[in-house]
């Protein structure tokens, strides 16, 4: 992995969401070993596209199992007020992604998710991750490749675990 001293963690970590660890951690794939992981409090993928393929993958089950189909509905989770200026993440993502905020999305629709991860990286490194965009593409093709990319949290394997916060 190259140096990436003065970039914003998340750029750093090749998480460009800032997935936080859990136990299932060492499940994500392309997720570094974590006993090489100098964050302990995120994750850090070997290569960028894995962290945007983990992100499209959280987002998956934010829309497909949760059911939180806008980007109003998903921040509020993401982003909670607690932690964030969940009301200012939210307009500057559908500023971004020139979507409105109750637009219902599709998981599986690249027109949407890619506009919208890309938006929410920006947000949460305050940088756009333009010299990252051909790893956004391959982190879209990876998670397209392999949809769940998870191992399932319970016996019907309708829901995927592992760094959704």
């Amino acid at each position: 992995m190259e140096k990436k001293t003065g970039l914003p963690r998340g750029y750093r970590n090749n998480n460009p969401l800032n997935i936080r660890r859990t136990q299932y951690a060492h499940l994500w794939k392309g997720v570094k070993p974590l006993r090489e992981h100098t964050d302990k409090e995120f994750l850090q993928f070997k290569e960028m596209a894995y962290g945007f393929r983990a992100a499209f993958c959280v987002l998956r089950t934010y829309i497909g199992d949760y059911k939180l189909k806008t980007i109003d509905a998903i921040l509020r989770r993401w982003a909670p007020e607690n932690e964030n200026d969940t009301e200012g993440y939210i307009r500057l993502v559908a500023h971004l992604t020139r979507l409105d905020v109750h637009y219902p999305l599709d998981w599986d629709y690249k027109a949407h998710m890619v506009p919208l991860v890309r938006a929410m990286a920006t947000v949460e490194n305050g940088i756009a991750p333009v010299v990252y965009e051909q790893d956004i593409e391959e982190g879209w093709r990876l998670f397209m490749e392999d949809k769940a990319g998870m191992v399932p949290s319970d016996e019907s394997g309708s829901r995927w675990e592992g760094g959704a916060k």
